[in-house]
């Protein structure tokens, strides 16, 4: 396997390129390169990374130190070892290439079993290394797979959770996966990165599971509640991160984090536990303005729809009250698209009742 890796030979003196090549190719080395010019080493090594670089220290335009420095700038995290190559003797220059980032140094004249020794272990070193890269790879692959297939599983069961809460309320199952993806786009306003706004879909339309545990003469109510049923309708939030608490994964957190606490409110004076602020999970204040926003422009046996505008302007109004203040300007600045999110799902709405007709 040694004798197919590529090997770099920089130098600018033609004679040394040719002794040091067939050098190498005694030993069996078939894939040697040499270059002459040190400006061309780092468009060849973008090209086509090699196993090994020897470099030539003392050279025009530009010496062994500057392309060392340069291929050092690539942060390649499989840099393969350069070994420094010069006639300057003495323990200063062997400490300044090796500070510089050289793996070894040869000293010119140099014996041909010591470079045939050097290469072969830097080369048995090196291969080892991209070995145990590669593991890592494939182990990392195969978790994220898992992760993946695991999150499906929890995925599906939790869809049949949303679905068999829908039977129960009031709302329409759209109002779950609009506030869904009002979510999405406002956590990608905030900067979060596509993982976690995949969860967030994925758990998004759990906010709401423990209305299961709410009796339906309270849940079904077309009046107002009183003072007794509502702190039975609040207990929900509890109820839903009871049921989400018994499972164990990244995506059922996030689900039961927001069940727990996307009741809560800025200024403090919401539920279950009167969080205020950025005690709030983030993910919980997220899913705040988005189910508010949706509750507001949807129509409901007790009320009928808020044109949009209006919603919209609640929503600023409450601002450092009910809403964080931060998250109302994104989902200020991002309204066209949460806009574009309610007229496809009401179009979609529109198109499932005429195939029912």
């Amino acid at each position: 396997m040694l004798e197919n890796a590529l090997i770099y030979y920089i130098d600018d003196l033609l004679p040394n390129l040719k002794l040091v090549k067939a050098l190498l190719n005694s030993y069996g080395y078939k894939n040697v390169v040499v270059i002459d010019d040190p400006c061309k080493v780092l468009d060849l090594y973008k090209a086509n990374r090699p196993d090994l670089i020897l470099l030539d220290v003392n050279m025009p335009v530009m010496d062994g130190y500057q392309v060392l420095g340069q291929l050092r700038g690539l942060n390649d995290p499989l840099l393969p070892p350069i070994v420094m190559m010069t006639a300057n003797d003495g323990l200063e220059h062997r400490e300044k290439a090796l500070s510089a980032g050289a793996r070894d140094y040869i000293t010119k004249p140099f014996a041909s079993s010591e470079l045939r020794l050097r290469v072969q272990n830097l080369l048995e070193a090196q291969l080892a290394f991209r070995l145990l890269n590669d593991q890592k790879a494939v182990l990392e692959e195969m978790v994220a797979e898992r992760t993946e297939a695991v999150n499906r599983s929890y995925s599906q069961a939790l869809q049949c959770l949303a679905r068999a809460a829908s039977y129960r309320d009031n709302d329409t199952g759209l109002h779950t996966q609009r506030m869904s993806e009002y979510s999405v786009v406002i956590a990608k306003s905030l900067g979060w990165n596509d993982a976690n706004c995949k969860l967030l879909l994925l758990a998004a339309p759990m906010h709401d599971i423990g209305k299961i545990g709410i009796p339906d003469a309270i849940l079904k109510k077309t009046g107002k509640l009183d003072a007794e049923e509502w702190a039975l309708m609040q207990t929900h939030s509890q109820i839903g991160a009871d049921i989400l608490a018994a499972f164990d994964s990244e995506l059922l957190e996030m689900a039961r984090v927001i069940s727990s606490s996307h009741h809560e409110k800025w200024d403090g004076t919401g539920y279950p536990n009167g969080l205020a602020g950025e005690a709030i999970s983030q993910v919980a204040r997220i899913v705040a303005v988005a189910d508010v926003f949706d509750a507001l422009t949807s129509e409901r046996p007790y009320k009928n729809a808020w044109p949009d505008v209006e919603a919209l302007d609640y929503i600023i109004e409450n601002a450092g009250v009910h809403f964080d203040p931060d998250i109302v300007s994104h989902f200020v600045c991002i309204f066209s698209k949460i806009l574009a999110i309610k007229a496809f799902f009401n179009a979609a709405s529109e198109t499932i009742e005429l195939n029912n007709v």
